[in-house]
């Protein structure tokens, strides 16, 4: 090699399917997860049901926080040889509720685009009613 860096293959990658030892593989790099299982917010069982496969596609699809991508570099262990990888090598995840950060964040500000006019216009109303009206003599 002389990259310095660890190159498995999908058989030993799959060979770390268990609690005691978890491996994961998401872009071309190889991750034990094993420490992270039991604080995994998606709980364990997740992570133990990505193993074995390219698990890339169902990481982004969860929409994972640039925190958690970042994380990733202290699990690393090494790199998938691809060629191991079947051609057409398809996973299909547990079903799973799905938590979008993004999706959480386009709700916050529909809100606020509603909320907002309402809360001026019943200041507006207020001040209105509630003030007293000056008659000029």
């Amino acid at each position: 090699m002389g990259t310095g860096r660890k190159s498995y293959t999908l058989a030993e990658v799959s060979q770390h399917n268990h609690r005691h030892d978890c491996w994961i593989i998401i872009g071309g790099k190889v991750y034990d997860v094993t420490k992270f299982l039991e604080d995994h917010p998606g709980g364990d069982e997740v992570l133990l049901s990505a193993t074995g496969k390219d698990a890339t596609e169902d990481f982004e699809d969860v929409g994972h926080s640039t925190t958690a991508e970042a994380m990733l570099d202290e699990f690393y262990v090494g790199d998938i040889d691809s060629a191991s990888i079947p051609a057409g090598f398809k996973y299909t995840p547990p079903k799973q509720p799905h938590y979008n950060q993004d999706k959480t964040a386009e709700f916050i500000i529909r809100m606020l685009q509603f909320l907002v006019p309402l809360m001026i216009l019943g200041v507006a109303v207020g001040v209105r009613f509630y003030t007293p009206i000056q008659h000029n003599h």
